[in-house]
């Protein structure tokens, strides 16, 4: 039995297997999100607790998505050198356990340095997890795998703030951690049966730590950057960490170039169906991140209703996420992927503008079909980009290609965030209205339409039959249930 398991790597596990693989991932996935977004509406029962303001608090969120940012790009080396179900059970049992110290910190600092680890158990966990999945699934299977582990990222995201704001409400926010408990243990114990061992090819290459110190200090200093133009949208600083993390970009992609063993190969940006995802999929998923940010706060602010009316609206998104889960397979067997992709991208842009043109009179008969549609089209696209990323990616650069996909995700999140702050703080001054104004979320959600739109460049360059070999475009399958 550990014979097979440790030789999957070179032959490909059962369908039902592959399967059962990316939901666990999956299931890591939803854990690491829901825990990224969760706190936010317990910010206040949190800070009583701590002796401190909820603004406060918001370092426990920033330094678990800055964690998660800076330890990814160093998941793959770990993966190949360790071995997949090695570093993914420790990285599982790293983050349960984080999020029992998170729910015992009496003092800030603590919870705080608990967040901290839960970082580096999820930078290491869902990148690890989804090489196994790739590594071990058929081409024929990984639409269907790869739907599975896209999932969580669109529903925790929406499903977060309500959870933690029940469990804050009707419990303690101490549940809000106390929950991956059970959780944890029961993915370890489903890893330990379900993955193969699967070391890399080329397991004692060194580490290269400038590459990792440079990838970091960039991918801090553009979401910091970001984050601080959208607080202080008029002050030179964090347009300088703009200008410092383009600088570090570029001299990370020098080192990459020229490195014997670089941390990431960037060889997988050569190939179209990867290099659209990088581009155009990373502007699209930033996006896609913006909706559940802007959504609640202009049902609450512009339309004046309560966090639970506006938390149920936004829910409407993840109906649209559910159901268009059945259908996705089939949609991409009978048009394609670049067919999917950009009629996923229209129809989300329109349903953005249609957010632009709500106000507190537009009837629910109108509002909730629009979030709807614009659920799926989400879903839809999320889970086209993810497979088509992978669909002509050669096993050598299978590692360093995943690598890189989770960092720019996970970026792609916070790139999503910050510019919808941005949007908001730039509708303001040029409308010149206050932070509760309609006007102002009309602007930001135009704006954000507009980017969607832009995300399609690259689309048109796909001939029609890309990534068949996944999406089986084209020929006479059966689609998978």
């Amino acid at each position: 039995m550990e014979t097979g398991l440790n030789n999957a790597a070179s032959a490909p596990l059962s369908a039902s297997r592959s399967r059962l693989m990316a939901l666990l991932v999956a299931a890591a996935f939803f854990m690491e999100n829901l825990d990224a977004t969760v706190i936010v509406t317990a910010l206040p029962d949190m800070a009583r607790s701590f002796q401190a303001t909820a603004v406060d608090l918001n370092i426990g969120i920033t330094a678990y998505v800055m964690t998660l940012a800076i330890f990814i790009p160093g998941s793959g080396w770990v993966a190949d050198r360790w071995g997949h179900r090695r570093v993914f059970m420790a990285a599982l049992a790293l983050f349960t356990l984080a999020s029992v110290l998170c729910a015992a910190s009496q003092e800030l600092w603590q919870f705080t340095a608990a967040r901290v680890l839960q970082g580096i158990g999820g930078a290491m966990m869902v990148p690890v997890g989804r090489l196994a999945v790739l590594r071990n699934t058929e081409k024929s299977d990984l639409l269907t795998a790869i739907a599975f582990i896209t999932w969580p990222g669109l529903v925790a995201p929406v499903l977060g703030p309500p959870v933690g704001g029940f469990l804050a409400t009707y419990a303690s926010w101490h549940w809000i951690f106390l929950l991956n408990l059970p959780l944890g243990l029961i993915a370890l114990v489903c890893a330990y049966r379900l993955m193969p061992e699967g070391r890399g090819e080329h397991p004692h290459r060194p580490f290269d730590t400038v590459g990792f110190v440079l990838c970091a200090l960039a991918c801090v200093g553009l979401l910091f950057g970001l984050d601080f133009i959208g607080q202080a949208p008029r002050s030179g600083y964090g347009y300088l960490m703009l200008a410092t993390s383009a600088l570090l970009l570029w001299a990370m992609y020098r080192h990459f170039t020229r490195h014997p063993t670089p941390l990431l190969k960037l060889d997988a940006l050569k190939i179209p169906t990867y290099r659209i995802t990088f581009n155009g999929g990373s502007l699209f998923r930033a996006m896609v991140s913006a909706h559940p940010f802007l959504l609640p706060l202009m049902f609450q602010l512009g339309f004046g209703h309560d966090a639970f009316t506006a938390g149920l609206l936004v829910l409407t998104l993840f109906a649209g996420n559910i159901g268009m889960k059945p259908m996705t397979s089939w949609v991409l067997r009978r048009w394609g992927f670049r067919t999917t992709l950009i009629g996923s991208s229209l129809v989300l842009a329109s349903t953005t503008f249609a957010c632009a043109a709500m106000t507190s009179a537009t009837p629910l008969a109108v509002i909730l079909p629009v979030l709807l549609v614009s659920g799926m089209a989400r879903s839809m696209g999320f889970t086209a980009y993810s497979s088509v990323a992978f669909a002509d990616m050669p096993q050598p650069l299978m590692s360093s290609a995943n690598t890189l996909f989770s960092m720019t995700q996970q970026l792609a999140f916070g790139l999503g965030v910050a510019l919808a702050v941005i949007f908001l703080r730039l509708s303001e001054s040029v409308l010149g209205v206050n932070s509760e104004s309609l006007a102002s979320y009309h602007m930001a959600f135009v704006l954000v339409g507009i980017l969607t739109l832009v995300s399609m460049f690259d689309l048109w360059q796909l001939p029609r039959n890309a990534g068949a070999a996944v999406s089986g475009h084209g020929k006479q399958t059966t689609p998978t249930k």
